[in-house]
């Protein structure tokens, strides 16, 4: 398959401005495209995923493509896709904001390849510049106010009467379009694509060049993802899922993508892995045969994770979800424990139970829950049912000291297969 026929498939194609154009150009040789990405946070998250990875499947097909980080745009803020006015940044804010997006950007993107490296830009460079006057004279006069308005993503905002639309984010429609023009300019940029809001963005760049270079442009846009139930694709109980560890560790990170729901997993393997067409068709067999199984689950959760992470962060973030599983607990960093504690039920207990010969472990089941009562713990214990720390223990006269605790804190008490419980000691 060639890149649009893949991105067909995958389901990652929402519009193209000349799709039969686009396909004889990418048929005549590489292509140079970029996708602009604003510093709105000090970290992406999965949903800038799919315009950045698509970017890494042109490069992977041959293509050239640029990621601008929009150090100028991001002084503005879009409006497209936004119901009322962004907060402005400061520039410190925005230059702390680009210098983390671009590391980011440079781990998910080949900038040292041989044949087509990716490029790296920043829209400030070549705006920053630019007088007000001499932007009004040369991009201005070239838009008019009529088909601004006729957008969506500045429609929308003037229809709603309590917060409208200020003359700033008005004016962003102009800057993206300058950045297109630029491009095409000075590195011989053809394409631009982004999410389906992006849509206006795009043609009022195609629009300008046209007019001021004469030059053909094309413009694609992705879908943008929205969960089985309607829900806004990206979003977990405690926020947005972010690609830096920091604001979402990896344990979370692998959490958010093994938790897909089984209606959406096979469409994200599409979306978001690298996975040929067979071994997701593969997956997908599986998967309607034994949904229980979550192998395509498990498929996607490491794809993702080793990819945003690395392969050894990955592994641990595996181990780290095995753990409420049975797992083995060797190895697992106090860190990455500590994430695990939200995952299950715990008990506070004083350090001083731990002290002579130790708790009777029939007390700590009774304790932490697991058992309504001493004599039910003992034929709970008997009959192999109870575990610490994992490892199952069939002596009743068993007794649990501070060599037993985890990280000089926490036992991990399980009985059967998924009922858990963590003691944590308090200390002083």
């Amino acid at each position: 398959m060639n890149i649009l026929d893949d991105l067909q498939w995958r389901g990652l194609m929402a519009d193209c401005t000349d799709l039969a154009g686009l396909a004889e150009r990418t048929a005549q040789g590489p292509i140079t495209l970029y996708c602009g990405f604003d510093p709105t946070a000090d970290s992406l998250h999965v949903g800038n995923l799919v315009p950045l990875l698509a970017l890494r499947r042109f490069q992977l097909a041959g293509h050239h493509p640029i990621a601008l980080a929009g150090g100028a745009t991001g002084c503005i803020g879009d409006p497209s896709g936004k119901t009322q006015e962004r907060q402005l940044l400061s520039r410190e804010t925005i230059a702390h904001n680009i210098a983390c997006i671009k590391e980011q950007l440079k781990r998910l993107l080949d900038f040292n390849c041989a044949t087509n490296p990716a490029k790296l830009v920043d829209n400030a460079d070549w705006m920053a510049p630019i007088t007000y006057l001499d932007f009004l004279r040369d991009v201005g006069k070239h838009f008019s106010v009529n088909a601004m308005i006729a957008k969506e993503s500045v429609r929308a905002r003037m229809e709603d009467r309590d917060t409208g639309i200020s003359y700033t984010e008005f004016s962003y429609m102009l800057l993206q379009a300058y950045d297109f023009y630029h491009l095409r300019k000075e590195l011989q940029c053809e394409l631009q694509i982004g999410g389906s809001d992006q849509w206006g963005n795009i043609t009022a760049g195609i629009d300008l060049a046209r007019k001021k270079l004469g030059v053909t442009l094309y413009g694609l846009t992705l879908p943008l993802i929205t969960n089985a139930d309607g829900s806004k694709f990206g979003k977990s109980l405690s926020g947005a899922v972010y690609l830096d560890p920091q604001k979402t560790s990896v344990y979370r990170f692998y959490q958010f993508w093994i938790r897909t729901d089984d209606r959406d997993v096979i469409r994200y393997l599409k979306y978001f892995t690298f996975l040929k067409r067979e071994e997701i068709e593969a997956l997908e067999q599986k998967h309607q045969a034994n949904p229980g199984a979550r192998e395509a689950h498990r498929a996607l959760a490491w794809a993702m994770t080793e990819m945003v992470h690395g392969s050894t962060a990955a592994r641990e973030a595996v181990r780290a979800s095995e753990v409420l599983f049975g797992g083995d607990l060797e190895g697992i960093s106090a860190a990455t424990f500590q994430e695990i504690l939200g995952e299950a039920p715990t008990r506070l207990a004083q350090p001083s139970v731990l002290g002579g010969t130790g708790w009777p472990l029939v007390e700590a089941v009774v304790a932490a829950g697991l058992s309504p009562s001493k004599g039910q713990a003992r034929k709970d214990i008997e009959s192999g049912g109870i575990y610490v720390n994992n490892v199952r223990v069939a002596e009743v006269q068993r007794t649990l000291t501070s060599s037993d605790l985890l990280f000089g804190q926490y036992l991990l008490l399980r009985k059967g297969k998924k009922n858990y419980v963590i003691v944590s000691f308090q200390t002083a």
